[in-house]
């Protein structure tokens, strides 16, 4: 079976559409984003396939494009559609690696008391946790290691986003014991060759699939 990875984070908008597209070009992967709820400007997938420079055989289309950039249950509400959380099942790739990329942190509904951490569970792949270096991913960070845990869903590791913050990337480390993957740093001007390069750096392939 080919390597399928769920990229998750802490919270929305620490910068895992970013990672996910590194990650993406970094594997040779494709990318799937099940849900998308807000259609305004750049959506994920269209981030990712600029970022990675993704050729549009490696995109999976989304299940769900909601117009309104909420949580995917109010955003579904807002559009008259209903999210049926039960029938969203992992695309056939051809055996290519595929990167899904979650909406939000793990707890995000999806409809009724559905999660999209039950969606993960129900999928039994592996996770790549995202984190911010700021005030507060300590906290952030332990919560949904100790949500995935209780889920018994595999955490590949944890990769932070941000600027360098050694005491902190330790102490969730340590206390979370959890395998640290790489940081990636602020990107400034985010251009596809700059994120090539600072993820090259930061990251190894060979750690995604072990």
């Amino acid at each position: 079976m080919s390597l399928r990875i769920v990229v998750t984070g802490t919270d929305t908008g620490i910068g895992k559409t970013v990672f996910a597209a590194g990650l993406s070009d970094l594997l040779g992967a494709n990318y799937w984003k099940p849900i998308q709820a807000g259609l305004e400007g750049e959506t994920d997938t269209e981030t990712v396939t600029r970022l990675g420079r993704l050729s549009p055989d490696r995109i999976v289309p989304e299940l769900y494009r909601l117009r309104t950039p909420a949580s995917p249950h109010q955003s579904a509400e807002i559009d008259g559609v209903r999210i049926n959380a039960a029938s969203i099942n992992l695309p056939d790739t051809g055996g290519r690696p595929l990167v899904i990329e979650g909406a939000g942190g793990l707890m995000v509904p999806l409809a009724g008391d559905t999660l999209y951490i039950d969606m993960i569970e129900r999928w039994q792949l592996p996770v790549v946790l995202c984190a911010g270096t700021e005030l507060g991913t300590i906290n952030h960070s332990l919560l949904s290691i100790e949500a995935l845990r209780k889920r018994q869903i595999s955490i590949l590791g944890i990769a932070f986003i941000g600027e360098r913050n050694p005491e902190t990337q330790t102490a969730i480390r340590e206390i979370g014991r959890v395998r640290w993957l790489g940081r990636l740093p602020r990107i400034s001007p985010l251009t596809p060759e700059a994120l090539q390069s600072a993820f090259k750096s930061s990251f190894r392939a060979d750690d995604f699939s072990s």
